[in-house]
C-alpha cells in the first residue's frame, strides 16, 4: 500500500523558514513534486525533482529548494524567506512515471504571519 506522509509544517513569522518532508513507503517513484492549496484557489505546482533535476513555480524561486534522499524514499522542501501569500496546505505527490497514476499525502499546513 502506498503512503505518503508529510511533516513539518506549522506557524513562521514572514522572513523565517521551514522545512517540510514526505516519507514514501510501498514503493518508489521517479518523479516527486511539491503542491500548495491556499482557501478559495486552484492546488499549484510548486516544485518537482526527477532524477537530477529540479523545478520551481515562479513565485518561490530563489527561496525553495526541493531535494531527495533515495535512501530513505524522502523527499523535502526547504522554504526560507517566507511570506504571507506562501501561507497554504503543501501537499507532497509521487509518480513511478511520467504521466503515471499521482499519489498524495494528506497533505501539512504552512501557515506565515506578517
Amino acid at each position: 500500500q502506498v503512503q505518503l506522509a508529510e511533516s513539518g509544517g506549522g506557524l513562521v513569522q514572514a522572513g523565517g523558514s521551514l522545512r517540510l518532508s514526505c516519507a514514501a513507503s510501498g514503493s518508489t517513484f521517479s518523479i516527486m513534486a511539491w503542491y500548495r492549496q491556499a482557501p478559495g484557489n486552484q492546488r499549484e505546482l510548486v516544485a518537482r525533482i526527477s532524477g537530477g533535476s529540479t523545478s520551481y513555480a515562479d513565485s518561490v524561486k530563489g527561496r525553495f529548494t526541493i531535494s531527495r534522499d533515495n535512501a530513505k524514499n524522502t523527499v523535502y522542501l526547504q522554504m526560507n524567506s517566507l511570506k504571507p501569500e506562501d501561507t497554504a496546505i503543501y501537499y507532497c505527490s509521487a509518480r513511478r512515471v511520467w504521466g503515471g497514476q499521482p499519489y498524495w499525502g494528506q497533505g501539512t499546513q504552512v501557515t506565515v504571519s506578517s
